[in-house]
C-alpha cells in the first residue's frame, strides 16, 4: 500500500513536470534552438522552481500525442524498474522523446512545404508581398493588408502564421483564385530560413521592417540576424521592389547594397511604429492606388499605437498594456511613449530572453531609459536584473510573485499614475490590476494617412 502512494505522489508531480516541459514545447513553437536558448537565458533554480507553478499547454493533437506517448513510457519504466531508477531514467528520457518529436514532424513539414510549393506555383498572376524585420512584422502587414483590401482581393497571413508551416498551411488552406495579393509575414530564427519562405511564395516586393539583437541566442550574431533578414530582399526577381525602414541603421546599410528599384520608408514618423503605417501607404502608392483610396482604409480602420493597448486599471490608474512580445527596439520605444504621460510612472518586465552575447549590453542599455523615465521598476526575472538595478538603482526592484507585485503596486502609486506592463508579465497580476476601460487614444496618424 506504502509503494502504491508513493508511486501515486510520484505520477502527479512527474504530469505537472511533463505538463511543464510540453508547454514550454509549444511556447517555443517547437523549434529546438530556442528550446535551447530558453536554458541560457534561465537559471537552473529558475527553470525547477517554475515546474512547482502550473503550467499547460493548449491541447492540440501533437500536444496530446507527446503527453499519451510520455504518460505511457513513464508507466512501462514504473513496471519494469524500481522507483529510483524509474526517476532516474525519468529525468533523461522524457526530454529526448519530445525532442525525438521532430524526426517524424520534420518529415510532416516537409510534406506540407512541398505541397503548398506545388499550389503555389499555379497562381502565375499571384503577386506577393514579403514582409521580415526582428520588429514590427506584424503591425506592417495588419496595415498594409487593410489598406490594399480597399482596391484588390487580398489574403494575408494569420496572428503567428509566419512559420515555413504556417505560411504553407495559409496556402493550401485560404488561397484562392480570387486572390490578387499575398500579403506574407516572414519570421525564422536561423541562418536560410526567410530563403525557405521565398521559395514557398515567390515574392516580387519586400518590406524589411527593421533589425536588431532579437533571437540572437538561436541566430549566433548579429551578422546572421542580418544576412537572414535580407534573404528576402535576395529572393526578390529582378523586376521586384524592396522597401526598407530608413529608421533603422542596419535597413539603411542594406538599402545602399541593393540594386534593385529600392525605397525607403518612415523617415517622418513620430512615434515608433508609425513607420510601419508610412511603410504600408508607400507600398500602396506604388501599386497605383490614390489618396483617396487610402484615405477611405485608414477611416475604416481604427489604428493604435503598435502592440500596445491603453486602459484603466483598479483606483484610478492607468495601465498600459504591451504583452504580447518584447524585442529591444519595442521596450525603449514603449519607454519612451510612457514619458508622454503625467503621474509616477512604473513599469513591469521580464528580462528579454534569445538575445545571446548581446543580452548584458542590451539590458543595460533598457536600464538607462528606466532610469531616465520611470520612478518604479519592478523585474519579474533575475538573470540580468543586475545589469538593469546598476543602471537604475534602488527603483528597480525584484519580485516574481503576482500578488507580492500587486501588494507593492497598491502603497507605492496613487490614482493617475500610469504602469506599463511590458512583454509576458503573468496573467494572474493583469486580472489583479484591473481591465475597465480605454482611456487614451493612439498617437495622431500621418497627415497623408488621414
Amino acid at each position: 500500500m506504502k509503494s502504491i502512494f508513493i508511486i501515486a505522489i510520484w505520477l502527479i508531480v512527474f504530469i505537472k513536470q511533463l505538463l511543464f516541459w510540453l508547454w514550454l514545447w509549444q511556447l517555443k513553437e517547437y523549434h529546438r534552438g530556442r528550446f535551447m536558448a530558453h536554458f541560457e537565458a534561465q537559471k537552473i533554480k529558475k527553470i525547477t522552481s517554475s515546474f512547482w507553478r502550473p503550467k499547460f499547454p493548449k491541447f492540440t493533437k501533437k500536444i496530446i500525442f507527446l503527453f499519451l506517448a510520455c504518460l505511457g513510457l513513464e508507466i512501462l519504466l514504473l513496471l519494469y524498474f524500481s522507483f529510483i531508477s524509474t526517476a532516474i531514467l525519468t529525468i533523461f528520457l522524457i526530454p529526448l522523446l519530445i525532442l525525438s518529436f521532430q524526426i517524424p514532424s520534420a518529415l510532416w513539414r516537409k510534406i506540407i512545404i512541398n505541397k503548398a510549393k506545388e499550389k503555389r506555383l499555379k497562381f502565375k498572376s499571384l503577386l506577393v508581398i514579403g514582409i521580415t524585420g526582428s520588429y514590427g512584422k506584424t503591425s506592417t502587414k495588419e496595415f498594409l493588408s487593410a489598406i490594399l483590401s480597399e482596391k484588390f482581393k487580398v489574403l494575408k497571413t494569420k496572428e503567428h502564421q509566419n512559420s515555413e508551416v504556417g505560411v504553407s498551411r495559409c496556402i493550401l488552406q485560404e488561397l484562392k483564385q480570387e486572390h490578387e495579393i499575398f500579403v506574407c509575414e516572414m519570421a525564422a530564427y536561423n541562418k536560410g530560413g526567410i530563403k525557405l519562405l521565398c521559395d514557398i511564395v515567390k515574392p516580387k516586393i519586400g518590406i524589411l521592417t527593421g533589425i536588431n539583437e532579437q533571437h540572437m541566442a538561436t541566430f549566433g550574431s548579429q551578422e546572421n540576424i542580418i544576412k537572414t533578414k535580407y534573404e528576402l530582399i535576395e529572393s526578390l526577381p529582378e523586376d521586384g521592389m524592396a522597401f526598407f525602414n530608413a529608421r533603422n541603421k542596419y535597413c539603411l546599410e542594406l538599402y545602399q547594397k541593393t540594386k534593385l528599384k529600392k525605397f525607403l520608408y518612415g523617415e517622418n514618423a513620430t512615434f515608433f511604429g508609425e513607420e510601419n503605417i508610412l511603410g504600408a501607404i508607400a507600398v500602396a502608392k506604388e501599386l497605383g492606388m490614390q489618396e483617396e483610396e487610402i484615405s477611405k482604409a485608414v477611416e475604416k480602420n481604427e489604428y493604435k499605437f503598435p502592440g500596445i493597448q491603453i486602459k484603466k486599471g483598479i483606483n484610478g490608474l492607468n495601465i498600459i498594456g504591451a504583452t504580447y512580445s518584447a524585442n529591444p527596439d519595442g521596450v525603449i520605444a514603449h519607454l519612451e511613449y510612457l514619458k508622454t504621460f503625467p503621474g509616477r510612472k512604473v513599469i513591469i518586465m521580464p528580462c528579454l530572453i534569445e538575445l545571446s552575447k548581446a543580452s548584458k549590453e542590451v539590458h543595460r542599455r533598457i536600464g538607462q531609459k528606466i532610469a531616465e523615465i520611470c520612478d518604479l521598476a519592478i523585474i519579474t526575472t533575475k538573470d540580468k536584473f543586475k545589469e538593469i538595478k546598476e543602471e537604475v538603482g534602488e527603483k528597480a526592484i525584484f519580485l516574481e510573485n503576482p500578488k507580492e507585485i500587486f501588494e507593492k503596486i497598491k502603497t507605492f502609486c496613487q490614482p493617475g499614475d500610469i504602469i506599463l506592463l511590458e512583454s509576458r508579465v503573468p496573467q494572474e497580476l493583469i486580472n489583479l490590476l484591473g481591465d475597465e476601460a480605454v482611456v487614451s487614444s493612439s498617437p495622431s496618424l500621418p497627415s497623408e494617412a488621414r
